[in-house]
């Protein structure tokens, strides 16, 4: 496969699972070391692990994206292993209660506009 982003370094907020996982496998398919982030560190560790057992360069580490200080902890981290950060998919995200944002607690509705936008 074409090694389009070789050398580059890739850091992804939900990389455990779904489009940050997905995302995650595709950046190392082509080239780039990855930084996998993910609230759940057991899932940022399998995506690191299927992406070393595929030929890659990948590191896990656990982060919760609703919080600025774990925030640049991560990019730290990716820095210190890696050297520099090319790139970062902020991807990390919830749904919330579901249903009506009319329905939906302030506690919820709080973490929700905390993970997704900060």
């Amino acid at each position: 496969m074409d090694q389009y982003f070789d050398g580059k370094v890739a850091l992804i907020t939900g990389g455990g699972s779904g489009i940050g996982r997905a995302t995650a496998l595709k950046f190392a398919a082509l080239g780039a070391k990855v930084v996998a982030a993910d609230i759940n560190g057991d899932s940022a560790q399998a995506t690191a692990n299927t992406i070393a057992e595929n030929g890659g360069t990948a590191i896990a580490t656990t982060v919760d994206v609703s919080s600025g200080a774990a925030v640049k902890e991560m990019v730290e981290f990716a820095v210190s292993q890696y050297g520099r950060l090319d790139y970062a998919f902020n991807n990390a995200g919830i749904e919330g209660e579901g249903g009506s944002v009319v329905d939906c607690s302030e506690e919820n509705w709080a973490r929700t506009i905390a993970i997704d936008l900060t």
